[in-house]
């Protein structure tokens, strides 16, 4: 897969000479190939984070003192500037090197759902032992994030009004929101990592599978990660929460 993107980069360079970034001393291109990945090949629009400030990179670099997740967050631009433009992104990169790659989530963007990491390890487990095909997962230290095909806020609301229990410990990235993508600095610490690596839209669909999460339309982007629908992920996570024990609203497994 990394070879394929790969391959696909180098072309998109070669198609746009003004794509290839000046090298700096000290500085590694792997967020601007993550975040031109993104665009160019998945079509998933994306923008600078607003990154660290201060001699120990501690610090948020926006006004906020008490910023809750520092760096990783929009402030200049702004999320409406997110963008699948690889002149664009290319220039972000190119002259902010070390900022994190944020996703625009909703609209014809992917969304996620997220939960704590020690719940989302063993939920994983349970999910896999199910037969549920996952599409890519966002890990961070603290958080793991299941990436979804597209969905409206009005279908989100009307899924979980037919519930019964909803974990308290769920998280929804829909429209309007944004998501921190590999390999930019988790704002907890360390470093966010792909758990399962996006994966291509299969030819055909396997013969034999216990249970079917529905999926993205390949056409909608070509080369773009094949997406689950949120339905089949977010009941799958209320059973395996269910079930788990010491279960319930904190999805404690």
């Amino acid at each position: 897969m990394r070879e394929i993107l790969g391959r696909r980069l180098q072309r998109l360079r070669d198609r746009f000479p003004s794509l290839r970034p000046a090298p700096r001393a000290g500085r590694s291109p792997a967020l601007l190939d993550a975040a031109l990945t993104c665009a160019a090949t998945w079509q998933w629009p994306v923008l600078p984070g607003v990154g660290r400030s201060g001699t120990d990179g501690a610090r948020c670099a926006c006004p906020d003192p008490d910023c809750v997740v520092p760096g990783a967050h929009p402030f200049d631009p702004g999320l409406l500037a997110a963008t699948t433009d690889p002149r664009m992104v290319t220039w972000w990169w190119t002259n902010r090197p070390a900022a994190p790659v944020l996703m625009a989530t909703g609209g014809a963007a992917p969304c996620a759902v997220s939960l704590p990491a020690a719940a989302a390890a063993q939920a994983l487990v349970r999910l896999d032992a199910q037969d549920l095909r996952l599409g890519p997962i966002v890990a961070t230290p603290t958080r793991w994030s299941l990436l979804v095909a597209p969905y409206s806020l009005e279908r989100l609301g009307e899924l979980l009004y037919a519930k019964d229990h909803v974990p308290s410990s769920l998280r929804f990235h829909g429209e309007g929101g944004y998501l921190l993508l590999p390999p930019s600095a988790a704002s907890s610490g360390g470093q966010v990592r792909w758990e399962r690596e996006p994966r291509p839209q299969p030819s055909r669909r396997p013969r034999h599978r216990l249970r079917s999460a529905g999926g993205a339309d390949p056409s909608d982007a070509a080369g773009a990660p094949w997406l689950p629908d949120v339905e089949a992920v977010v009941d799958a996570l209320v059973e395996a929460s269910t079930g788990a024990a010491g279960g319930g609203s904190r999805l404690a497994y």
